[in-house]
């Protein structure tokens, strides 16, 4: 990143305040030069440095008197004169730096100066957040909870300023500017060598759309994840290699059809990508039999895909519904009790309401739950600010568009392992993810846990890599996931999948598996064994004693001790 944005305030501010310092400048200088003309009592004219510096002390208000001799009548009237003068020039001057701080184009210049220093001053890891909206908003919380740093462009002004309201740990810099622009994304760090990902999550899918061909082009390597509710941009983003396009609806209708077949692998899959430290609350399954939709937009359209894909039949309510495409459609408003009786809600198991109206999905789903006590209910969330309201309403599913985004972004970005394994347990049976989903809620509780990724290699894990390639030492699973504190007791943690760079990988691992360098594992666990994990293999002495139950002396003096009398015992 270049200084060329202070260099721009600069010339700015020099550029609209030339006319006022010209007119200080000439004022001084006739000052001054007149001072050295006018001759003083004795007929001795002042000299220029005394001349100088009598006029600097009086007309900036200063005035310690007449020096260095008493003045002549000529030369006091020029001095009245001057300071006249010099009282004119500094209001056109004050009166111009005034109006430059008030100009919204040098106020933008002075924020993106100041928003580029502190981009250049993170010497960490951070992520570009593009869009500081209810899903940005989710997103930065979800880091600063986890210990990451984030940087955060949003178009609205309003909303950029609403960041530093929200107490983050860290500080975030937020800068209010079109993302769309690759000079902005430049800024905000996307070349920056400690940039470790891109977030589009604007609500506008051609910004997201600018920013993910921007990403790809300047920074090909950086992972790039982009919001996208509309099915072409998403196939565009797609042809310009974006690897991860989130869809929330899309990916909603694909969690239903998870829990409409297989409800103990959907519960796994929603715990594990919940928000570490929250509350995971299991409600009921959604029932077989017949459903009613009520919106039929594009979220109403993927889930009636998705109900076709789970050969469920439903019905379709809108007021405007041109085809059900083979459903039986019932056209009207949804929100009156006339029209759900027509469309047998009696009858049916569940509710879907999906417009895009708020309070009319909360006056479906009352008056439904009025006909229909025993109804499944799906509520759609468009605003988040809304969320009193449907906490009210006890629903079964609430479907959030920002947290299901958030979610799935959290878990690509800061736990990459994740996606394969939850891919892996989508094509196992119901009743394997049930005894996995209890085995581990037995052990960590219904909290959401804490899921992370480690690789075995020197930077991430140097103790353990030095063993390990260090005359072929072996260490087995078991042996790694012990209480660093107290060996005896086995760490709050397991390996959910381990990932080898030979395509080989495991679900599920046992204890007795044989670790190697280089081996990715995805873990979950409680909170504190993230730490003690990472403890454990990152200092030689932490993992001996978890290995051997050896504890080693600190410092290098006593370790060269400790090991000079194991070579006296030894030869002994």
């Amino acid at each position: 990143m270049t200084p060329a944005g202070h260099q721009s305030t600069l010339f700015l501010a020099l550029r609209r305040l030339r006319a006022p310092l010209l007119t200080l400048i000439v004022i001084f200088s006739v000052s001054v030069l007149g001072l050295t003309l006018v001759p003083g009592i004795d007929g001795e004219r002042m000299s220029f440095f005394h001349a100088f510096y009598f006029i600097s002390y009086t007309a900036t208000t200063i005035g310690f008197g007449e020096v260095p001799e008493v003045f002549s009548e000529q030369q006091r009237l020029w001095v009245t004169i001057c300071i006249y003068m010099a009282v004119v020039g500094w209001a056109y001057t004050i009166g111009s730096v005034f109006a430059l701080l008030q100009n919204q184009t040098f106020r933008n210049a002075v924020d993106t100066a100041h928003f580029a220093r502190q981009v250049r001053r993170i010497h960490e890891p951070f992520y570009l957040v593009c869009g500081y909206g209810e899903t940005g908003r989710l997103v930065c919380k979800a880091l600063d909870r986890l210990g990451e740093r984030a940087v955060v462009i949003e178009h609205d002004p309003v909303k950029a300023s609403e960041q530093e309201l929200h107490g983050y740990v860290t500080d975030i810099p937020c800068l209010a500017a079109d993302a769309r622009l690759p000079e902005t994304l430049r800024f905000a760090g996307l070349t920056n060598r400690h940039c470790r990902g891109v977030l589009a999550l604007t609500d506008d899918d051609n910004a997201n759309l600018a920013i993910a061909i921007a990403a790809r082009l300047l920074a090909p390597k950086l992972p790039a994840l982009c919001r996208a509710s509309s099915a072409d941009v998403a196939a565009n983003m797609a042809s310009f290699g974006t690897r991860h396009i989130i869809n929330p609806f899309a990916k909603f209708a694909e969690y239903l059809a998870l829990a409409l077949h297989a409800p103990n692998t959907y519960h796994l899959l929603t715990w594990l990508t919940g928000l570490p430290g929250s509350a995971f609350e299991r409600h009921r399954d959604p029932p077989r039999g017949k459903w009613v939709l009520c919106g039929y937009g594009d979220f109403g359209k993927i889930l009636v895909e998705a109900f076709d894909q789970e050969d469920v039949p439903v019905t379709i309510i809108d007021r405007e519904a041109p085809d059900g495409h083979g459903h039986r459609v019932v056209r009207g408003d949804a929100t009156g009790a006339a029209t759900l009786e027509r469309a047998n809600i009696g009858q049916a198991v569940g509710i879907v309401a999906s417009t895009g109206n708020d309070i009319d999905n909360l006056s479906i789903a009352v008056t439904a739950r009025e006909l229909n006590p025993a109804l499944f209910v799906i509520l759609r969330m468009n605003a988040y600010a809304n969320h009193a309201l449907f906490d009210a309403f006890e629903s079964d599913v609430t479907v959030v568009p920002s947290e299901i985004i958030g979610h799935e972004c959290l878990a690509v970005l800061t736990t990459p392992l994740l996606e394969p394994f939850l891919a892996e347990i989508a094509e196992r049976n119901d009743g394997w993810s049930a005894a996995l989903l209890t085995e581990l809620t037995n052990r960590f509780g219904w909290d959401v846990p804490a899921v992370w990724s480690v690789r075995l290699n020197l930077r991430r894990a140097p103790a353990l890599y030095r063993r390990l390639m260090r005359n072929g030492g072996s260490v087995r699973l078991g042996e790694l996931l012990r209480d660093p504190h107290n060996r005896s007791d086995d760490l709050p943690a397991t390996v959910l999948y381990l990932h080898r760079d030979d395509d080989d990988h495991i679900v599920c691992p046992e204890t007795d598996e044989v670790v190697r360098a280089g081996d990715r594992l995805l873990m979950v666990g409680l909170p504190a064994a993230r730490a003690d994990f990472a403890l454990t293999v990152g200092n030689e002495h932490t993992l001996d004693y978890v290995l051997t139950g050896a504890e080693r002396p600190g410092g290098w003096v006593w370790e060269w001790l400790a090991e000079r009398r194991r070579r006296a015992a030894d030869a002994a």
